[in-house]
């Protein structure tokens, strides 16, 4: 064997044929050095007269996981991941790639490159550009139409999804699926074709382009997926413009659109969120707390949340012991869970035989004694402080010694739910977000007595759950929904000064939300809301304003979706159209309080709804409750649809300048100064010249 010092490029010779096997752990992404070493044994590989071909391969999980994101700010530098294809492409000799785990981005253009391409079982293969604000750099949306046809290449380099091994065949990505021992299987595979070599996908002819409208009709699907979102669009322009141009000249054009995308700011914003959500998890002080392995888990309350607790449990290989009050609710919950986890199956992401082991991984009961075995026990009964105490009696008295005990509170205090208990350093907050077997966010809610050991534990139950687990303090909405409740307050302002809910809610979703707010709150009940304003009440500072108008449509029953209408009206054939009884009733309450009413523009919506945002979720951070401005962020993009490429409101508030936002700030609060009052920390952030990202 010999191995290049310089390089994390292994040469190994089987015979007449080199295994070539890149060596940058944990993902052998596509550094300079391996692009230099690259270069070097593939030139080898083509001058060694006793070399027949070649196999490329990639050390430990995975083949190749692309380009080294930490290299987009730098200047480039020779050779490019281009110029190593292009030399793969010349071998006179055969380069196969033996993709085993993933081939993403600039590794699955790698593996275009080459001759042939051959999966194992786990391979995952995907071209995600997109996804940080990019289109392929390296030939991905020329090769891989003449590879797999016009349809396909969209499909794949407009989402970003990723293939399987057995889907990659089926479509033609792959030219064959390993059996036995990959290396073996690669190398015999060379050695039975190395006198064969096919047509570079460079110069295979590119697939006949559709009709005019066709590429029309696909603009139009991917401009509604990306939501104002531009690389994707991008993408699909970049395959449409090389159906009708030469290779080069396509692979020039390409290249141009990657390297424009790589410094705008939205690849800048979704590149803050891709490391961010790496981040969270890393929680200073926690570096050597150990978590403690939990198998079994248990839930007090079958309702929506309980039940969607324990599908994502399940799905992720928990055992799970889910308790009610009586023995029709227990089966009614065991029937939901399982009917949901049917869901999956039917979706093509979970297979029968997994359904049939989840379901037999689940306990549904009433006796407070089944608890005798679980490690973590979730509390996510009915949103009220009388009631969570008294679970939480029965918990402290049932739960085994060292049981950690959650509560899924959204609002309420969690040092005063962990006070009932003899043990509130195993007491902390676990708020999943509905519906919870979808939503991927998960704040980890500390006490003040909460043990270091059961905050690194529940953060490591977030990842088994392929959730992003965000660490909180004690307040009321903890991060997420304070900052909602607040910038709603907003919205509740401009509804009674003149705008309309569903104007409000189209300027909302064109700056990038997934929903406008009033559909927001018909989608989660207007009840909820209006439980929480009644709750809060009584701390209410007498000169905060107090908009009145979601109560008169609760008054009336109408709690959204759930009675068929709130803000919209929500009709038996799935039609949603705004509600004609909202607006009079708007009108009303405005003149009641003596309000002219005015026109807000578009972006006189969004400036305000981002200014309450960014103001409140200063003071979030001031106080502590959130740990660093990145938490943030990803709380607000995983939870609240907040747009990922405008990289969550810290990141938005970075871009556009601090000094600009505290300038708006202090405009607003001449006609408001209770709403409007700048927080503290940004005041001190623009008199020092920083910015919240130095936070980080």
């Amino acid at each position: 064997m010999a191995q290049d010092q310089r390089t994390p490029v292994i040469l190994e010779q089987h015979g007449a044929i080199a295994v070539i096997t890149i060596s940058n752990p944990p993902l052998n992404t596509l550094s300079h050095s391996v692009r230099l070493g690259l270069d070097r044994v593939l030139t080898q590989v083509m001058t060694d007269s006793e070399i027949k071909g070649a196999v490329l391969c990639g050390e430990g999980r995975a083949f190749c996981a692309g380009a080294d994101v930490r290299e987009f700010d730098q200047a480039p530098q020779a050779p490019s991941l281009p110029d190593i294809i292009r030399l793969i492409e010349a071998c006179p000799k055969p380069v196969v790639a033996l993709i085993h785990g993933v081939a993403f981005g600039g590794g699955l253009e790698l593996a275009l490159g080459c001759h042939y391409r051959l999966a194992g079982s786990k391979a995952r293969l995907a071209l995600p550009e997109v996804k940080l604000g990019l289109i392929p750099g390296a030939g991905g949306t020329q090769r891989l139409p003449r590879l797999v046809g016009i349809d396909v290449a969209i499909d794949l380099v407009t989402s970003g999804r990723p293939v399987g091994a057995d889907e990659a065949a089926a479509l033609g990505l792959v030219d064959a699926l390993i059996e036995g021992d990959e290396i073996e299987f690669a190398v015999d595979f060379v050695d039975r074709g190395s006198t064969q070599l096919p047509v570079p996908l460079s110069q295979r002819a590119s697939p006949e382009a559709p009709p005019t409208s066709v590429f029309v009709d696909k603009r139009a699907s991917v401009v509604r997926r990306a939501r104002g979102q531009e690389s994707p669009l991008k993408a699909l322009e970049s395959i449409e413009f090389g159906l009708s141009v030469p290779f080069e000249e396509g692979l020039r054009n390409e290249r141009a659109v990657f390297q424009a995308l790589r410094t705008s700011p939205q690849s800048r914003a979704l590149r803050h969120a891709f490391f961010a959500e790496r981040a969270v998890a890393k929680i200073p002080g926690l570096e050597k707390t150990h978590p403690r392995d939990i198998q079994h888990l248990g839930i007090v309350g079958g309702g929506t949340m309980g039940i969607g607790i324990a599908v994502c449990a399940l799905k992720a290989g928990f055992n799970v012991v889910l308790l009610e009050r009586t023995l029709a609710e227990s089966t009614q919950a065991r029937e939901g869970i399982e009917a949901s986890l049917q869901e999956f199956v039917e979706r093509g992401r979970m297979t029968s035989s997994d359904h049939t082991a989840a379901c037999q991984r689940l306990v549904s009961d009433t006796d407070y004694g089944c608890l005798s075995t679980v490690e973590l026990v979730i509390e996510a009964v009915f949103e009220d402080m009388g009631i969570k105490k008294e679970v939480f009696r029965r918990l402290d008295k049932y739960a085994p010694e060292g049981t950690i005990l959650a509560t899924n509170t959204s609002y309420l205090n969690t040092d005063e739910i962990a006070a009932v208990t003899a043990r509130p350093e195993d007491v902390i907050g676990l708020h999943f977000f509905s519906p919870a077997q979808l939503m991927r966010l998960l704040e980890v809610v500390k006490g003040e007595k909460t043990a270091p050991h059961v905050v690194a534990t529940c953060l490591a139950f977030a990842r088994r759950l392929d959730k992003v687990g965000v660490l909180a303090g004690v307040c009321d909405g903890f991060i997420g929904n304070r900052i909602l409740f607040h910038y709603r307050k907003q919205v509740d302002y401009m509804l009674e000064d003149g705008a309309m809910p569903w104007e409000i809610d189209q300027a909302m979703e064109s700056f990038g939300m997934a929903m406008g707010p009033f559909r927001v709150m018909d989608q989660a009940g207007l009840d909820i809301g209006w439980a929480n304003r009644q709750r809060l009440a009584p701390t209410r500072p007498r000169r905060e304003r107090y908009v009145e108008i979601a109560d008169r449509l609760c008054e009336r029953g109408w709690f959204g979706r759930k009675s068929g209408q709130g803000w919209y009206v929500y009709q038996a054939d799935g039609t949603v159209l705004p509600n004609p009884e909202v607006e009079p009733i708007i009108h009303t309450e405005s003149a009641r309080h003596g309000i002219e009413r005015r026109f807000f523009s578009v972006e006189e919506i969004q400036n305000r709804v981002m200014l309450a945002m960014i103001n409140e979720a200063a003071r979030v951070l001031e106080e502590g409750i959130a740990l660093r401005p990145l938490d943030i962020d990803m709380v607000k993009v995983f939870g609240y649809g907040f747009p990922r490429w405008r990289g969550g409101p810290m990141h938005f508030a970075d871009e556009t300048g601090l000094d600009e936002i505290l300038k708006a700030l202090k405009d607003y609060a001449m006609t408001d100064d209770v709403f409007w009052k700048p927080s503290s920390l940004l005041e001190q952030l623009v008199r020092e010249g920083r910015t919240f990202s130095d936070l980080n």
